[in-house]
């Protein structure tokens, strides 16, 4: 190493150096002037432009020619990631000297004193400016540009949707002044503006270049609920999502993902509108092509539910391979029903082929057809005659239809519910969804249908009925409804009688009413049509015309007897003498007289 040399400082005058005595030619003040004048002269407010003399991590220092160089904070200079030492920046003089006796300089409020000058000069020029993305706001970006707060809205960073705002955040990048507002001082910038120009470029070469039936290698650029957009390099096309797969598709993320490079086919295209058709299915044969050439009706196929109607349910026997099922079709019932009773989506079902249409790429199948049918063994199984249990269906006017097991069906008539019972309406003897028993009267093959009986469950208890309420026997009863035309009677359990208005007028003038107890004379009996024709007036009636009749039997009995006497009288004065002839004559004169008073009473009685 270089020995260091040192100077002798015997001779230097350390008291005159003390005392400030005679060291120079010139006074201090007269050298501070000389110094200064060497010196920048600067005003503190004052925009000046210096140079980078160095950066550290915290701080960009620059010379602007003054006797000390000023520090400015690094965040200052984030807009502009390549500054490096030796460029020219404007600086804002703050103070030639703060409390550390350090020139104090600031690069943002440099900017800020110029920065809306330019940036309306950049709008006028539609320049090409740089900004620093500073962060994340509602419906975009803030963007430092010049030192002005810039709005990017989101549908500007891109030509394509943006998926991650936050990537962007601290970035700097090239930008253009799209909109300012001078009142509010609102600057808006646009990225994607910068490469709108190119693309639209590149699509007129594109689109020039296209043919129908065309396969292109395209990126995945959007995926919507209707189709995906893919980016053919420059130019965007349409995968509408029935063409996507030959197979039914819920949503189209089921079949393609974001950013997947896929092949495609131009199905079709417009100049004008810039639109682009495509279809990723149309790349593969129909699977209709690929079925199963010995496939034929009657076979047995497997598939999986994929949609559902009330109507029915459509199948995927293969993909793009549908069949229905009618609902009619899903269960030998007549009974209609929804589909949704028997199956639902993503249900494995298997089903038997019931027609199939190649060239119009239709089937239908059915389930039903799995199991037996079971009105072709029906008189077998349910003979006429036969004794089962069913199920209640539904009501008519004239009868109840049931169920007796699943697709056989009968009708109960209401005459056949009850022997004795007078039934309006089936809603009176049973209800929806009870259990009732039935005897097999009737099977009808053809329509499917059984007529059956409720009351053959029992003997007819009509003739027994007809003796214990034989013609002109007089009944107790209980009047259960009154009606327009007379009264519905009880006579016994599930027997009951009719009494005709003019029939039921009590002995006092007055109409009874329901819930009374009378006495009723039965008047008529029909075994046939199972009708009792009572009368409470005959009741009453009767007895006095029987009290009448008496009355003149009686009288006329006691005419005979005295007839009977002037007989035996008449014979006897024949064989008297002349002497009782006088007396005679004055008893027979009187028993003649008397005889004819209780004629003339018989007559007037009459």
């Amino acid at each position: 190493m270089e020995e260091i040399k040192k100077v002798s400082n015997e001779n230097f005058d350390w008291n005159a150096f003390e005392q400030e005595l005679g060291l120079y030619d010139q006074s201090k003040e007269q050298i501070t002037e000389a110094y200064d004048k060497t010196l920048s002269n600067i005003n503190v407010g004052e925009v000046v432009e210096g140079t980078v003399t160095g950066i550290t991590k915290r701080e960009v220092l620059v010379n602007i020619g003054y006797k000390s160089e000023g520090v400015i904070s690094v965040a200052e200079f984030r807009y502009n990631p390549e500054l490096q030492i030796g460029d020219a920046v404007e600086v804002y003089v703050d103070s030639a000297e703060d409390k550390n006796g350090q020139l104090s300089l600031s690069h943002k409020k440099a900017r800020q004193l110029k920065s809306w000058d330019r940036v309306n000069e950049a709008l006028e020029k539609d320049e090409i400016i740089k900004g620093y993305i500073k962060c994340r706001t509602k419906g975009g970006m803030i963007v430092d540009v010049f030192g002005i707060e810039a709005f990017l809205p989101g549908s500007q960073i891109d030509v394509k949707p943006i998926r991650d705002y936050d990537v962007y955040v601290d970035k700097t990048m090239e930008f253009k002044v799209v909109k300012i507002n001078q009142e509010f001082r609102n600057v808006v910038v646009s990225h994607k503006a910068l490469i709108e120009a190119e693309l639209e470029a590149q699509k007129q070469v594109i689109m020039s270049k296209l043919e129908k039936g065309q396969i292109l290698e395209g990126t995945v650029k959007n995926i919507t609920s209707y189709g995906v957009f893919v980016d053919l390099g420059g130019v965007d096309g349409l995968i509408h999502i029935t063409d996507l797969s030959w197979g039914r598709v819920s949503h189209p993320e089921e079949v393609v993902a974001l950013d997947q490079k896929i092949q495609v086919v131009i199905l079709d295209f417009d100049d004008q509108k810039k639109r682009i058709a495509l279809g990723l299915k149309q790349l593969t044969a129909h699977p209709w092509e690929a079925l199963d050439q010995n496939l034929t009706v009657g076979d047995k196929v497997k598939g999986k539910v994929v949609v559902m109607a009330d109507y029915g349910a459509f199948v995927e026997i293969a993909a793009g391979v549908e069949g229905l099922i009618h609902v009619s079709e899903m269960s030998w019932s007549q009974h209609l029903r929804s589909a949704q009773e028997f199956m639902k989506v993503g249900d494995e079902v298997e089903a038997v082929v019931l027609t199939l249409d190649r060239a119009e790429r239709k089937m239908s199948l059915g389930i039903k057809q799995l199991s037996a049918d079971p009105w072709e063994s029906i008189e077998t199984r349910y003979p006429v005659g036969a004794k089962c249990t069913a199920k209640v269906r539904n009501f008519t006017n004239f009868g109840v239809f049931v169920e007796i097991e699943e697709g056989i069906d009968g009708l109960i008539h209401i005459s056949d519910l009850s022997w004795t019972k007078k039934i309006k309406h089936p809603g009176e003897f049973t209800q929806v969804g009870a259990d009732i028993e039935v005897v097999v009267l009737e099977i009808d093959k053809e329509n499917r249908r059984l007529s059956l009986g409720h009351k053959q469950l029992e003997e007819n208890p009509w003739a027994a009925i007809e003796a214990q309420f034989p013609v002109d026997s007089v009944v107790e009863g209980t009047i259960s409804e009154m009606t327009e035309k007379g009264a519905v009677v009880t006579l016994a359990e599930n027997v009951e009688g009719f009494c005709p208005s003019r029939q039921l007028t009590k002995e006092d003038g007055t109409t009874p009413k329901a819930g009374e107890q009378l006495s009723f004379k039965v008047i008529e009996f029909s075994k046939a049509t199972k009708r009792i024709t009572l009368s409470h007036v005959r009741t009453y009636e009767d007895a006095k015309r029987a009290e009448i009749a008496a009355e003149k039997a009686e009288k006329r009995a006691a005419a005979d007897a005295t007839k009977s006497t002037v007989k035996k009288i008449n014979a006897s004065v024949e064989k008297t003498t002349l002497g009782d002839i006088a007396g005679l004559a004055a008893l027979k004169s009187a028993m003649e007289a008397e005889a004819k008073k209780g004629k003339k009473a018989a007559k007037d009685e009459e």
